[in-house]
């Protein structure tokens, strides 16, 4: 998700991730409830999961001509699951960032032309200011109630985008279409966008999608049947899932393996390199790790795109370099492992990623770092990593992003990397932190946690008698 992603290999022994060039964070807290968990009985856990607000079906057709000209019809069945009657609905639509009057820094920015927006089939107006698409509804949606939206509109994708971007002759189509946003304490969860950090969430949706791509094009998306070379024409649907990936690209080349019941592409774009066998091999391993010591990974394919900045998508990750900064090839296989982690860590457990990055990026780290431990049988450097946050200040992992500065990956990634193995230097360790991550699974699969409902889970789970090993790191 490296923007989501970017972290660096430090030493033999342990990626402490901090975005973009190099992850060195975390602070040390062993005067905080360092002992060992107090054995008792415990309270039965029912966990909860943070309401979406509304409950959201896409319908799709995408086309795209040989000129690079897309045409989208989505239609957008939305039930009001809130206790509020709504007189909008709010939608993230971020391919408008890149046009020439947000981004005005682009040589090619992307045109968008809408033709029409409908609701329940009737003419609508809307209100388009930067990535904020607001329908306005002529009747008030009741508690319950349902209602289709049809957006129809012609775009380009511009070049240096991020994410939603053409790179050579390949386009990648990262939230191209309108997302419903999530609904919650009687307001839309909308926040502004921001070029750095995932600042959209949406709910778990159900997806169809319909496409028609040129004769030269192979497509690899979030559905678990791409073929090679991939049919031209088509449909694909992915229940259950919180968003969908595109990419249409020209001439590439396709590693495949098949682990534990997955088939595992990783495809290149340049000429044959053997880092793509080297990194298939790495993903197959973290693949069938997480799966072993998490849970069940929730497609039957996975692919990886060694281009574009690291990022995860479900069923999809793309991992080449942290915003355009080179990376090695040691540090390369660790981005594709990291995200792979979020298809856990985002794509089954979910979060707000602007109020709550650190549950998907700090965990991920987190997962990653498992990970490696395994593989090396070492021990723990639990001093060392604490060494790294010692100059940070005293924040909280968990601010929303706009309470950040420059160095906000120093604590969504690294520092609450460190302070989740706080939990386990004196409680277990290695197999200790794999047992926590296979219950968290288990209670959160397909639900949002928020930073509160983390806290009440691992109080119960160590069986704490207080909330104070997360005073000095958590806001709650």
């Amino acid at each position: 998700m490296v923007i989501r992603k970017k972290f660096v290999l430090l030493g033999l022994l342990i990626v402490v991730v901090i975005s973009f060039v190099s992850f060195s964070v975390i602070k040390h807290m062993e005067s905080v409830n360092s002992s060992p968990a107090e054995k008792g009985h415990k309270i039965k856990f029912s966990p909860r999961s943070v309401p979406a607000g509304t409950d959201s079906k896409y319908d799709m057709v995408l086309t795209m001509n040989e000129e690079g000209t897309f045409n989208l019809e989505s239609t957008v069945t939305i039930k009001n699951i809130s206790k509020d009657s709504w007189r909008t609905i709010f939608f993230y639509f971020i391919p408008n960032m890149f046009t020439k009057s947000i981004s005005s820094r682009l040589d090619q920015p992307s045109a968008i032309h809408f033709n029409k927006v409908t609701v329940n089939g009737e003419s609508s107006s809307f209100e388009l200011k930067k990535d904020t698409l607001n329908v306005l509804l002529k009747e008030k949606l009741e508690k319950g109630k349902e209602i289709k939206v049809t957006f129809n509109y012609d775009f380009t994708l511009p070049e240096d985008g991020l994410r939603f971007t053409k790179s050579h002759e390949n386009y990648y189509l990262a939230q191209f279409y309108p997302m419903v946003a999530t609904y919650r304490n009687h307001k839309w969860n909308k926040e502004e966008y921001r070029f750095k950090g995932e600042t959209y969430h949406t709910a778990f949706s159900d997806f169809k999608v319909t496409y028609n791509i040129p004769d030269d094009y192979t497509m690899v998306s979030t559905s678990e049947y791409d073929e090679f070379p991939s049919k031209k024409n088509g449909v694909f649907e992915v229940k259950n899932t919180k968003e969908i990936f595109v990419a249409l690209l020209k001439k590439p080349l396709i590693f495949e393996r098949n682990k534990d019941k997955v088939n595992i592409r990783v495809i290149g774009l340049s000429h044959d390199d053997p880092l793509y066998e080297e990194i298939s091999e790495e993903a197959s391993d973290a693949l069938y790790y997480f799966q072993e010591k998490i849970g069940p990974y929730p497609f039957k394919q996975l692919d990886i795109i060694v281009d574009q900045l690291g990022m995860e998508y479900p069923g999809v990750v793309t991992a080449h370099s942290v915003y355009n900064a080179s990376v090695s090839d040691e540090s390369l296989k660790r981005i594709v492992v990291h995200e792979i982690a979020h298809q856990w860590f985002y794509g089954v457990i979910s979060n707000d990623p602007y109020h709550n990055a650190w549950l998907d990026e700090g965990f991920a780290d987190f997962a990653t770092t498992l990970y490696l431990f395994s593989k090396s049988n070492q021990d723990i450097p639990y001093k060392l990593m604490y060494s790294q946050i010692e100059n940070l200040k005293p924040l909280p992992v968990n601010l929303p992003l706009d309470q950040y500065g420059s160095n906000s990956s120093s604590y969504i990634y690294g520092k609450s990397n460190a302070m989740l193995w706080t939990l386990f230097e004196k409680r277990g360790g290695k197999k200790e932190a794999e047992k926590f991550l296979k219950s968290y699974y288990k209670e959160y699969k397909y639900k949002e946690v928020d930073t509160k409902e983390f806290i009440r889970f691992t109080t119960n789970y160590f069986n704490f008698k207080d909330d104070k090993f997360f005073k000095e790191w958590l806001v709650h």
